[in-house]
C-alpha cells in the first residue's frame, strides 16, 4: 500500500468528496462533507447472530421488509447460515445510477459465500467493500471471499477503511493476565488480491453515493465499553504503523508491545443521505457510541433528520442504568427507525420495544430493508 500523509489525504479528499472545515463550540475542527443524495437504498443482512424463520412480515412506514423463510425448490437441502459477526449488502440508486457496497464480511468466508449465493447476490456487481473496524467478526470472511470471488470483480477494487488502526493487531482476554488472538487485518494478502485500501480518518464519500462518518469523537455520555485489546506496532510485516495515524502521538507505554485496551481509533459508521427523507446511519458495532456516531454523521453533513440507524450498538455488556441513560437521550434524536443487529444485546432489545416500539425493527439473517422505493 502507498503510504499518504494526513496532508495529502485531506487534499485529495477535499478535491474527490468536498470536504470542508468548520469549527464546534469548543474550537475544534470538523472536516465537512458535501453529502450525496441517494433516491432509495436496500440493506440485506448477508450474515447475523441469527435466522428467525417466524420472524415477523408485518410492514412499518417508510420501510418496505422482506423476510427468507427458507430456500426451498433446488436448494432446499440447504440453508443460510448464522455465526457471530455482521456483514451487509447494500443497494442504492441516485437517478437511472445504481450502486452496489458490501459492508463488512463477518466471521468465516464459508458463512459468507454461502449466504450470498442462497441470496443471490453476485460478487462481480459490487463497486466497492467497506470495513467498519479491525475485529475479527467483522473482516474474518473477507480472505475466504476475496479468493472465491476476486477473479470476477472489477479491478479496481477499493477497500475504504477508517485509519491505520484497522491493521494493529486485537487480543481477547483470557484470564489471569493472559491473551489470545483476535486477529489482524492482512495488508499483504489485500495487495496480492489487487485490493487498494482508503484509508481515512476524516469523512470520505464512497463512489458517490455512500460517506463514512470517519473517526468518532467522543462527545456524549456513551463510553468504550469493553471488548477487545490492542497492539500497536508491526511484527512480521503485519500490524499497524503508528508513524501513520492522523495527529496521534503514541506515549512509550502504548508503543511497548503490550495489549491495551481498544479504543477504536479507527472504526467509522458508514451512512447514506435519502432524497427528503435525511440520514441512514449504519455503526455496524458502535463502540464509540450510537449517540456520538449519529453526532458524527450530523456534524459532518449538516443534515439533522435520522431516518433510520442501523447495526450492531455494542450495548450487549451494558448495566441497564448506563442503557437506559442511553435510550432516553436516543429518543430525543427523534430517529425514524431503529434496527439493532450483531452485538446490540437482548437487553438492548427489551429497552427498545418498551421505550421505542414505533421505532424498532427486528432484524434477522437475510432480511432485506428498503428506503425510498
Amino acid at each position: 500500500m502507498i503510504a499518504i500523509s494526513r496532508r495529502d489525504l485531506v487534499r485529495a479528499s477535499a478535491a474527490l468528496a468536498c470536504v470542508g472545515f468548520a469549527r464546534d463550540a469548543a474550537g475544534a475542527t470538523t472536516p465537512r462533507i458535501a453529502a450525496p443524495v441517494v433516491d432509495s437504498l436496500t440493506i440485506q443482512v448477508v450474515t447475523d447472530g441469527n435466522h428467525d424463520i417466524f420472524i415477523s412480515g408485518a410492514q412499518v412506514p417508510g420501510v418496505r421488509i422482506e423476510r427468507v423463510r427458507g430456500q426451498g425448490g433446488r436448494n432446499e437441502r440447504r440453508a443460510l447460515r448464522s455465526e457471530w459477526g455482521l456483514s451487509l449488502w447494500m443497494t442504492s440508486m441516485c437517478g437511472t445510477e445504481q450502486k452496489r457496497f458490501l459492508l463488512d464480511f463477518g466471521w468465516t468466508g464459508e458463512t459468507l459465500n454461502n449466504n450470498l449465493e442462497l441470496l443471490g447476490l453476485d460478487p462481480a456487481t459490487l463497486d466497492a467493500l467497506i470495513l467498519s473496524h479491525g475485529h475479527l467478526d467483522h473482516f474474518g470472511g473477507l480472505d475466504g471471499f476475496l479468493e472465491r470471488h476476486r477473479p470476477r470483480m472489477k479491478e479496481d477494487m477499493r477497500l475504504y477503511l477508517g485509519g491505520e488502526d484497522a491493521f494493529c493487531q486485537r487480543m481477547i482476554a483470557a484470564g489471569n493476565g493472559a491473551f489470545s488472538t483476535f486477529g489482524r487485518l492482512d495488508r499483504p494478502a489485500l495487495a496480492a488480491a489487487r485490493i487498494r485500501p482508503m484509508l481515512s480518518e476524516d469523512p470520505q464519500v464512497i463512489e458517490g453515493h455512500a460517506f463514512t462518518t470517519g473517526a468518532v469523537p467522543r462527545v456524549s455520555q456513551e463510553r468504550v465499553l469493553p471488548n477487545s485489546y490492542v497492539v500497536f506496532g508491526q511484527q512480521d510485516g503485519l500490524g499497524c504503523d503508528p508513524a501513520q495515524y492522523a495527529g496521534h502521538h503514541f506515549t512509550p507505554a502504548e508503543l511497548g508491545g503490550q495489549p491495551l485496551p481498544d479504543q477504536h481509533l479507527h472504526e467509522h459508521g458508514t451512512c447514506f443521505n435519502l432524497r427528503d427523507r435525511g440520514l441512514v446511519v449504519v455503526t455496524s458495532c458502535g463502540h464509540g457510541g450510537l449517540l456520538n456516531t449519529i453526532r458524527r454523521a450530523r456534524a459532518v453533513t449538516g443534515i439533522e433528520k435520522v431516518h433510520a440507524l442501523i447495526g450492531g450498538f455494542h450495548l450487549a455488556p451494558a448495566p441497564q442504568p448506563y442503557l437506559d441513560s442511553i435510550m432516553a437521550e436516543l429518543k430525543t434524536m427523534d430517529v425514524d427507525h431503529v434496527f439493532p443487529m450483531h452485538c446490540s444485546g437482548p437487553n438492548f432489545l427489551e429497552t427498545a420495544k418498551r421505550e421505542i416500539p414505533q421505532a424498532l425493527v427486528l432484524c434477522t439473517t437475510g432480511s432485506r430493508f428498503s428506503f425510498g422505493v
